[in-house]
């Protein structure tokens, strides 16, 4: 099953609302008014929220977007084994570079808050709410327009999309390069949007662990 494809009045309907609320985002964040975690939660909630209600307003249904409510427990699974599997591949390769003097854990390290009620709040914007924005957004409309195109397009732009919105901060980010091609393969061979949902949401608590047990120990 293929992953859905969304119609060019959709993709524009969302995209316009996204900048809205992105606009609207950088205006708040600039007024200080609340803390910036708080204020990018919202904003990501409100965007997941709103491209379900567009897309099934528009598109007649949330099926364009690859979200079956039936099929909610079976993503889940789906999703754990591609994590699973991904993190095999991930570990075995590894091993070379652990024996040529290079650690790879930088590649995923992530920089953690000294505030624990700031971490807590990391926390719930890194690992839950911004997969499921995310994969909303660059899997379920992004890799969904370019569908039309071909497989190849519609993952180099969603993947390349993807990069480059976490690229602002961290140059190249090569995590969210490898995760989005991923992702994007996921969705396409599954069909359904919870799968990458899932094995992003895994992926990102995995990196938060490894972290934290960074820095407990080295």
């Amino acid at each position: 099953m293929e992953a859905g494809k969304i119609d060019l009045k959709t993709f524009c309907v969302v995209v316009g609302a996204i900048i809205a609320i992105e606009l609207l985002m950088v205006v708040t964040l600039s007024a200080d008014c609340a803390h910036p975690l708080v204020i990018l939660t919202g904003a990501r909630i409100i965007e997941t929220a709103l491209i379900i209600v567009i897309v099934v307003r528009v598109g007649k249904g949330a099926a364009p977007i690859g979200l079956n409510p039936q099929e909610l427990m079976l993503g889940l699974k789906k999703g754990v084994i591609w994590s699973i599997g991904f993190g095999v591949v991930a570990a075995i390769a590894f091993v070379p570079a652990f024996l040529l003097g290079f650690n790879p854990l930088h590649m995923i390290q992530v920089q953690l808050p000294a505030d624990l009620k700031v971490v807590m709040m990391y926390i719930i914007v890194s690992v839950f709410v911004g997969p499921v924005a995310e994969e909303v957004f660059f899997r379920g409309i992004i890799y969904g327009f370019f569908r039309r195109w071909g497989i190849i397009v519609a993952l180099v732009a969603s993947s390349l999309l993807f990069m480059l919105a976490h690229s602002a901060t961290r140059g190249v980010p090569l995590t969210q390069m490898v995760g989005g091609i991923l992702f994007a393969v996921a969705y396409e061979v599954e069909g359904s949007l919870i799968v990458p949902i899932t094995i992003h949401i895994l992926g990102n608590m995995t990196m938060f662990i490894i972290s934290v047990i960074y820095l407990m120990y080295v």
